[in-house]
């Protein structure tokens, strides 16, 4: 099992358009193997004194912090969908128009679970 996180920062005015987007690349995501999808909306985010959430993707006011997760079976699945979406497959229907966030301070990696407790 792999799990892709991402932490990107949406300005509240975008969170229409954030959530359309985020539902095409849910299905698009499931359609490519992936087991689960979770997208988060900040209620609660506090500023530390030294580093938080905000500060990592340097969201200005206005913009709320959103943190997401797809699970995957494991890496090939993944590799396989990134390299659909690298040739842009399955994206005919993504809402048009700019991105509702600014992808270069987007974080994101993948990890390996070594903690799973039920749900």
């Amino acid at each position: 099992m792999l799990v892709a996180l991402a932490i990107l920062s949406v300005n509240e005015e975008n969170r229409e358009a954030y959530e359309k987007a985020a539902e095409y690349m849910a299905q698009w995501s499931m359609d490519h193997g992936a087991l689960e999808v979770m997208e988060l909306w900040e209620s609660n985010v506090p500023e530390g004194k030294v580093t938080d959430l905000r500060k990592a993707v340097a969201a200005p006011e206005g913009e709320k912090i959103i943190a997401g997760w797809v699970v995957w079976p494991d890496k090939a699945t993944l590799a396989k969908a990134q390299e659909a979406m690298g040739k842009g497959e399955g994206f005919e229907g993504y809402p048009e128009g700019d991105p509702p966030f600014d992808g270069s301070r987007l974080i994101w990696g993948e990890f390996e679970p070594v903690l799973m407790r039920g749900r």
